[in-house]
């Protein structure tokens, strides 16, 4: 069965140098399209994804997604377009303005968000780099879920990424970026077809963003409410984010978004097992390998 994943989301800061590049080409063997790094509190975003590109020849390597506070719109302009043009246009650009904690760890007051956004990809499209030596520009793809943001990415962006959203948020997403800008569904999937220790493990996955407002508002706007998401989130929203189960049951979820409107799934892995930190059993599975 052809594979409905575009993409992995990789844990890239809980690697090695050597397991890191291992992970990304043993992902190319599998025939995925894509590997999205994390901007956490690890290594450097783009010299990560340099190093990446330099140690694959096919997969696509994107910055899943890299906010918006820890770097100048220049800067980030110059990364994106020297990454492509290095890589022969294997680089994909995944921006977010992050959440509060993003802009206080740098001493930088927090900005209304869709205005922060659209000055940034405002200046990001009038830096002044130079055409003849960097022609190549990455797709720009933002997170967004708040009908502020996706309106901005049906403006100025490529598309968008959604993360821990319903099958509902996903059609309304379509509807506002029109049919010509890219829609990627990012899923937390679980291999592991035991209810308890399946929602166990998803619980722990998506705790840090239980308490996030941006999070929370968006959830209780698509039909949950406050009991759902206290006490580590119900049974029902577990089952609303996460995929689990089987093969089939994994791929019945990403169906959901799929026939929403979403143009490609992009997996965060949950691992079954606490010495597993990479579950192949499940990236074999949703493979096109």
């Amino acid at each position: 069965m052809k594979s409905v994943v575009g993409g992995i989301v990789a844990p890239a800061d809980t690697m090695s140098a050597e397991e890191l590049v291992a992970y990304a080409r043993r992902l190319e063997e599998l025939g995925y399209d894509s590997m999205w790094i994390p901007d956490m509190f690890g290594r450097e975003i783009y010299v990560t994804s340099a190093h990446l590109l330099a140690k694959t020849s096919r997969l696509r390597v994107a910055s899943g997604v890299a906010h918006i506070y820890g770097r100048d719109a220049i800067a980030t302009a110059q990364a994106a377009r020297t990454l492509t043009e290095l890589s022969g246009g294997r680089f994909i650009l995944g921006l977010g303005v992050s959440h509060p904690i993003a802009a206080e760890m740098r001493g930088v007051p927090w900005e209304k968000p869709v205005a922060k956004m659209r000055g940034y990809l405002e200046a990001m499209r009038k830096a002044p780099i130079h055409p003849a030596k960097l022609s190549h520009a990455a797709p720009v793809y933002i997170a967004a879920h708040a009908p502020g943001m996706l309106r901005l990415a049906a403006e100025l962006a490529d598309g968008v990424n959604t993360y821990l959203m319903p099958p509902a948020h996903t059609a309304h997403t379509r509807e506002v970026l029109g049919k010509d800008k890219r829609l990627n569904v990012v899923i937390p999937c679980c291999l592991c077809s035991d209810p308890d220790r399946a929602r166990k493990i998803a619980r722990k996955g998506i705790s840090m963003y239980l308490s996030l407002p941006a999070y929370r508002t968006q959830w209780l706007a698509y039909g949950l409410d406050e009991s759902d998401l206290a006490d580590g989130g119900s049974d029902r929203l577990i089952d609303t984010f996460v995929a689990w189960g089987d093969e089939k049951a994994i791929r019945a979820k990403m169906r959901e978004h799929l026939s929403a409107g979403a143009d490609g799934i992009e997996v965060i892995p949950y691992a079954t097992e606490p010495d597993r930190s990479t579950p192949w059993d499940l990236l074999e599975a949703l493979s096109a390998a």
